[in-house]
């Protein structure tokens, strides 16, 4: 894709799947491996925008940033850390709406690589299986921790969930702001996005309105 073709696609998001767009050899070469390739990568763009990488506070900056790519704020791309979603008999037959919500997003852009912050509010109602609460988080944390597109995030949260309980009676809303719409473009400080997935119970109206009533009460 050129230069004119990237400006004019602009920042509209186009996915043919809700998988994160990996190559088949993504995981061939070792986290150290990559954060010394991309240490060296960051240091010529560094050099690029004319920064002295001799400077006792800018020479570290390059593998500062390649182990943070790695280790941390990407650590979502691997399949071998994603989280184990272990789920158990739902012996108290509760069967009502379970809401965990306030999970904290803390991700990143794939189109600028500028961060995505907010929250996730996820919802199911029990069937045979119940999940432990820390298993949402964690499940929002490490789907959150990679290159992102906040509507792509949500699919794979859901469809996540409903895997692990066997239900479709789920639904999961995430409220975010972009930097790349705050720190530069339009530069809107206050705008943030929401996007909600469902299925299940939750495509009745009645149900759908009943999770977003706790939500926005708690939100308040």
């Amino acid at each position: 894709m050129n230069k004119e073709q990237i400006e004019l696609l602009g920042d509209n998001h186009i996915a043919s799947s809700p998988e994160t767009p990996l190559r088949p050899d993504a995981f061939d070469t070792s986290d150290d491996e990559k954060v010394k390739n991309i240490q060296e990568y960051f240091g010529m763009i560094m050099q690029e925008l004319g920064l002295d990488l001799t400077d006792d506070s800018l020479s570290g900056t390059p593998y500062r940033v390649a182990k943070m790519y790695v280790k941390e704020l990407f650590y979502g791309l691997n399949p071998a850390n994603k989280p184990k979603l272990s789920t158990f008999e739902n012996k108290y037959e509760y069967g009502k709406m379970l809401v965990e919500q306030q999970i904290t997003i803390d991700s990143s852009c794939e189109h600028h690589f500028l961060p995505i912050v907010g929250y996730a509010h996820v919802a199911y109602v029990p069937k045979d299986r119940v999940i432990g609460l820390s298993k949402i988080n964690r499940l929002v944390d490490y789907y959150a921790h990679r290159p992102q597109v906040q509507e792509r995030l949500s699919l794979q949260i859901l469809k996540d969930l409903q895997t692990a309980l066997n239900t479709e009676d789920v639904i999961v809303m995430v409220v975010a702001k972009h930097l790349c719409v705050s720190s530069r473009g339009i530069k809107d400080k206050n705008s943030f996005t929401t996007t909600v997935e469902f299925g299940g119970c939750f495509e009745q109206d009645e149900k759908r309105q009943e999770f977003l009533d706790i939500v926005t009460k708690i939100s308040m």
